[in-house]
This record gives C-alpha cells, structure tokens and sequence, in this order.
C-alpha cells in the first residue's frame, strides 16, 4: 500500500515554485517584519495600546471595535489583523520551501520558526493589553519582533545560497570584530527599548505603568551606544580594506555606515525637537534597517556551496533528486 501524502506533498505533486519565487517569498517576510514594528509603533504613537481594552476580543462582547470606540480602537484592531496577514506571508514561504525540488529542511525549519515567532509575539501582545501596557512586557514584544526579523534575514539569505557547510570569507579575527559590531549593535537597540519604556510615548492617553528611570539619562547612554556601534563600523571598514577583502563585504560596511549616520541624525531631531510622533515613528522604522544592515555585514562574510549532486532513490522520492545551485546574491 503507498504511503499516504501529507498536504505538502500534494501541493509538491501540482506545483513546483522556482529558486527566484522562494527568494522572493522570503524578502516578503523580511518586508512584512518591518511592516509590523512600524505598525506597531503607530499604535503607541497615537495612544492606541488600549484602543481594544481586552484580548482577545476587541471588548468583552465584541470581536471587533465598536464605534464609541473610535479610532484609537481602529489602529488597535487593525494591528492585530496585520498578525494575520503576516501569518499568510510566512505561510507562502513554507508551502513554497516545501513544494519545491528538492527540498531544502533549512528553508522549512527556519519558515516554521518564523510562525512559532509570530504565534508567540501575538500571545505577548495579548499580555500586554491585559497588563495595561506593562512597559517591560512591551519591550518584550518589541524584542520579539527583532527576533523575527533576524529569522526572516537568515531565510532571505539561505533561500540564494546553498546546503554546504558554511565557510568563512575573511580572517577569523575580522570575523570576531564584525561579532563585536553586532554585538553592540543589539546592546544599542536593547537601551532602545528602555528609553521608549522610560520615555513620554507611554502608548495609551491614560496613566499607565513606566519604567522607574531618568528617561533623559537612559538616551545618554544610548547615545554612547550609538557612537561606539559607529566606531567600530569604521573600523571594520578600514580592517576590510587592510586585508583586501572583496568589494561586497565593504559595501555592506558602507550601507551600514550610512544608515547609522541618517539614523543618529534622525535621533537627534526628536530629542531636539521634544520627541514628535512622526520623527519617533521614522526612528522605530530606522531601527530596523540599522539591524538589517548589521545582519547583511554578517551575512556576507560567509557563504554555503550547492551540496553536491546525489542520484534519485529506487523510489523515486523527490526529496532526494539532485540539487540545484541556489542563486547567488553577490
């Protein structure tokens, strides 16, 4: 008797994705990943965080927002449905990953995480209303959403690259810098989510819970942050043209570099300027391209070869044909 299919393998039998559509796919999540941490601070920005007083209704009685609530509970529900529709997102990735030939477990594994993130993002979220905008459970979700975007990068980047064991471009001790930069890079965005924790936008009109600091102390120091993330994108630069390393991984430098400037002069518009809603808002969404940014410097100083070409088993599985070179991105 044959083995049953599972859904995936019957959609594999119809539909066989391309390497450039899986590739497209996972750029989808990375966009939509960004998508939801700007959404997300639009809701704080506008004192929404309570627009839907409960969860995971809207109310107690409504799934969805009533009009007394107006449009604070609007921006609020409209940020929840947004979970759905990057559910839908990461759900192509995977039924593409997995449909295509042959298949790559990476691709899978890592698109399910991406799910299992959101599914848990979303439950935080919930807390966070039930809470009343408790602000460490918020920077919780905030860091969540991060994590999100790091899996979506790494799948962006494994879907134009190979299944060979990794294999470093640059010099260990480059290598160990380059670490250093994101290091400190997480560390910045970190004292980032303090600030907003300790700061004025609390998220809602009414008086809800902050962090217990000297909001305008807690900038300082992620201002230093920023300075030291800025030096040590410098010399990563000047170490990579010391050594000769390929234009690529220098040009990730300079991408990089220039996101921190436009990103450090974004900063200081809004404390200059008492922390209009707008400029914080471009400064979350510069947030997610300085970790974008830190993440392809990383990215690039590695790369993983096609595995090599295996025959077919008796049985004809498609799981084992041949693999094909993945595209490359440089």
């Amino acid at each position: 008797m044959p083995n049953s299919l599972n859904p995936f393998e019957l959609i594999a039998r119809r539909w066989q994705p391309s390497a450039r559509f899986v590739e497209r796919a996972a750029l989808a999540t990375v966009v939509m990943a960004v998508v939801i941490v700007v959404t997300g601070g639009a809701v704080r920005l506008t004192q929404s965080g309570l627009g839907c007083d409960t969860w995971p209704k809207c109310t107690p009685s409504s799934l969805t927002p009533t009009a007394d609530m107006g449009i604070n509970g609007v921006i609020e529900f409209t940020n929840r449905m947004l979970t759905y529709v990057l559910c839908v997102f990461v759900g192509v990735l995977i039924i593409a990953a997995r449909a295509r030939t042959p298949v790559r477990r990476s691709l899978t594994r890592l698109g399910w995480t991406q799910f299992w993130i959101v599914m848990g993002n979303a439950v935080v979220g919930g807390i966070v209303v039930l809470t009343g905008l408790n602000p460490y459970i918020v920077s919780s979700h905030f860091l969540l959403s991060s994590a999100l975007l790091t899996v979506a990068m790494v799948v962006w980047q494994r879907a134009r690259e190979g299944d060979g064991e990794p294999r470093d471009l640059i010099a260990r001790p480059v290598r160990q810098l380059t670490w250093l930069l994101v290091g400190a890079t997480l560390a910045l965005i970190l004292i980032g989510t303090v600030v907003t924790g300790a700061g004025p936008h609390a998220g809602d009109a009414r008086k809800v819970h902050r962090i217990p600091l000297n909001w305008q102390e807690i900038t300082q120091l992620h201002v230093d942050f920023v300075y030291i993330v800025l030096g040590l994108t410098v010399a990563l630069w000047f170490t990579l043209r010391a050594v000769k390393a390929p234009a690529a991984q220098r040009r990730t430098v300079l991408e990089l570099l220039v996101v921190l400037l436009a990103q450090g002069v974004i900063g200081y518009v809004q404390y200059f300027t008492h922390l209009p809603e707008v400029v914080v808002g471009i400064h979350m969404l510069g947030s997610c391209l300085v970790w974008i940014a830190v993440l392809r410097v990383l990215l690039a100083q590695r790369e993983r070869p096609a595995l090599p070409a295996t025959a077919p088993t008796p049985t004809g599985d498609h799981e084992t044909v041949q693999p094909e070179p993945a595209a490359s991105s440089r």
